[in-house]
């Protein structure tokens, strides 16, 4: 699980950037009549969902991509080469895009805390490091600093009995690579079991791909999807995964500079194709294509259940930008509601519904808003941090009115739009 995420200067988000997930001591009648928003992990309480609203380009998306990022770099950047640069962009103005970017990740792995943070400009990682916490304090198993001198030895320090040689790692670490991406590539033990958590724990938006482990989830979790789509209102009453051969044209590695294809390479290949098949009460034995025949709003519900209902059951993190796109407000509702009924799932979602800005709904501080600053950075907090606004009252209405200051101020008038025609 997620404890706490911080980013800074990356895209419009400017200074630190820090989402919370361990909830703030509130006491009210309110907050008691929403314990099932909140889990219990030794003495702290900590949020299983944190919404995040706003305006058009004020940042939500920032948080998703930054935390996108970092699971990438995590994942894959044992695989650059010399030279290879980072796709990503700093704060643009005030001179930030000379400054370096950083990212950091409290995370809980088979029952320890720990702490993993690295900071890196376009080109190359500037420092990486990762502690837990074995008491109150932390401790350190790796510091890796590269401006302090050129021998790996200076660059990184180590704690005791973390790591098999972790010099030899080091040495095969490019300046673009993490540290903990290539030890898991040379089989550390420790370095694979946060290489896995980062991999399997964290999911980061729906891909809406029908593939080999969407149909593994599928068959895992069947049952539980029917039954989530019946909950739904939906009138599918079955769903059939179905694997077909089909046959397409070369990709175009198999061609040559003039788009030949290269002799003894097959014109044709045979690829295979997963479609899954929806049944309706009305007649269930004619079948419907999810993908060409199901409505958006549907397409969009089954996956997102797909991966939800693996989240809840293994207690994972879903972050999702505009997570109720194409889908009504009571389905949305409905998808909080499946993480809230479980033991310890967490939900991190940005959304232009404001009908779920309802202290009936979320507590005060799992409720955040992004405003666009002044400097044209990103402004991050919640509701909680208005002190005056009372349980008993609308956030919603509160919201629209402009009174947490994050609602664009669009001059939507008739009149004034007949004036962007000259009339």
């Amino acid at each position: 699980m997620v404890l706490k995420l911080s980013f800074s200067n990356f895209y419009s988000i400017k200074d630190t950037l820090t989402v919370d997930f361990e909830a703030a001591r509130i006491s009210t009648a309110a907050t008691k009549e929403l314990s099932d928003n909140v889990f219990t992990l030794g003495n702290k309480k900590y949020l299983k969902s944190i919404g995040v609203f706003g305006p058009n380009a004020s940042g939500k998306t920032s948080i998703v991509k930054a935390l996108s990022f970092c699971i990438s770099l995590i994942l894959d950047s044992y695989r650059n080469n010399e030279g290879v640069r980072f796709t990503f962009m700093p704060f643009k103005f005030d001179g930030y895009h000379e400054k370096p970017s950083t990212f950091s990740i409290n995370f809980i792995c088979d029952d320890t805390e720990y702490e993993y943070s690295f900071s890196l400009n376009r080109k190359e990682i500037i420092s990486e490091s990762l502690y837990y916490y074995p008491g109150k304090r932390k401790a350190k198993i790796f510091v890796r600093k590269e401006q302090v001198g050129k021998p790996k030895s200076e660059i990184y320090s180590f704690g005791d009995g973390f790591f098999v040689k972790p010099l030899d790692v080091a040495q095969s670490t490019g300046r673009n690579t993490l540290f903990i991406s290539r030890a898991s590539q040379m089989d550390r033990e420790l370095a694979k079991k946060i290489y896995t958590f980062f991999m399997q724990n964290l999911l980061v938006n729906i891909p809406l791909i029908p593939n080999d482990y969407a149909v593994n989830l599928f068959n895992t979790n069947k049952p539980l999807l029917l039954q989530a789509l019946k909950m739904a209102d939906s009138d599918i009453i079955d769903i059939e995964a179905k694997k077909e051969k089909v046959t397409v044209p070369v990709m175009p590695a198999y061609l040559n500079a003039r788009r030949e294809v290269i002799p003894g390479m097959p014109a044709m290949q045979t690829e295979t194709y997963i479609r899954f098949l929806t049944s309706h009460k009305k007649n269930p034995e004619i079948k419907f294509d999810l993908e060409l025949e199901e409505s958006s709003g549907t397409v969009q519900l089954f996956y997102m259940l797909l991966a939800l209902l693996d989240v809840c059951k293994y207690g994972k993190t879903f972050v999702i930008d505009e997570f109720d796109l194409s889908l009504h407000t009571e389905l949305a509702e409905f998808i909080i509601n499946l993480v809230h009924a479980s033991k310890n799932a967490q939900i991190l979602f940005t959304s232009h519904n404001t009908n779920l800005i309802s202290t009936k709904k979320f507590r005060k501080d799992q409720i955040y808003f992004t405003n666009k600053k002044e400097d044209a950075s990103t402004d991050f907090y919640s509701l909680f941090d208005f002190k005056d606004f009372r349980e008993n009252m609308d956030a919603e209405k509160g919201y629209l009115q402009g009174r947490f200051d994050a609602v664009p101020y669009v001059a939507s008038s008739v009149e004034s739009i007949r004036k962007l025609f000259g009339e």
